[in-house]
């Protein structure tokens, strides 16, 4: 006897558990976001981008997405306040979780009104689909994440880029919230690519005085690790 279409309709979505979702990332960085482009790509979901909270607002003035993953650490603002304004909107975004590099983050997002908080470096598809299923508000479908485990590895011309943002921003920093945007960018970055020296580059840079030599210093050290990256 053939399965009832309503058999078929809550059969569980296997492999691609997030297909039919589309997801708004908001994240500077070109290394992070490819590892969630290949994630959801792999899960099945759309991705779309935003790298600051201005491109941010851009984005949603034109669709709304099903879940959207708002890094605290952003050039022009911090992520916890978008995440608190979705949070209280009418009608809410199903999904909201917050990205962040640093392990104060999860509870300054979650007492924003975050659903969840992903670690960076996010690389784990099994924990990806798990922490974005379980923010998601109940399906008929039964979604289910993957019972494999697959490690990803983002673009590395992506960390070029963003080695390259990180020497620009930083040359030209003369502001002491400049300043704590781009050693928190470089330390989260070199978290994300297992690269202690440059966390602790960035981490010597916040803790001593802003001065022109301490600048150029942390500037040989990004300089350093792009003679290393692939060349574009």
């Amino acid at each position: 006897m053939p399965d009832s279409p309503q058999l078929l309709f809550s059969a569980p979505v296997v492999n691609r558990p997030l297909v039919g979702l589309t997801l708004l990332v908001v994240e500077d960085s070109r290394f992070a976001s490819d590892a969630v482009r290949l994630l959801a790509l792999r899960s099945g979901a759309r991705l779309r981008r935003a790298d600051c909270l201005r491109a941010a607002e851009r984005h949603l003035r034109v669709y709304t997405p099903d879940v959207i993953l708002i890094d605290l650490g952003l050039p022009d603002g911090r992520g916890e306040d978008l995440i608190a304004r979705l949070s209280a909107a009418t009608p809410r975004i199903p999904a909201i979780l917050a990205l962040s590099g640093e392990d104060y983050g999860a509870p300054r997002a979650m007492a924003a009104g975050a659903d969840g908080f992903m670690a960076k470096p996010v690389a784990s598809m099994v924990a990806f689909q798990k922490q974005i299923l379980a923010a998601l508000p109940d399906d008929p479908a039964p979604r289910e994440h993957d019972e494999e485990d697959q490690q990803i590895a983002p673009d590395p011309i992506a960390l070029s880029d963003d080695l390259r943002h990180a020497a620009r921003t930083l040359d030209r920093a003369r502001s002491a919230a400049t300043d704590q945007y781009i050693t928190r960018f470089l330390s989260t970055l070199g978290r994300c690519i297992d690269d202690a020296g440059l966390v602790k580059a960035a981490f010597d840079y916040r803790r001593r005085a802003s001065s022109d030599r301490n600048r150029q210093t942390l500037l040989r050290v990004i300089e350093d690790r792009l003679d290393r990256s692939p060349a574009v």
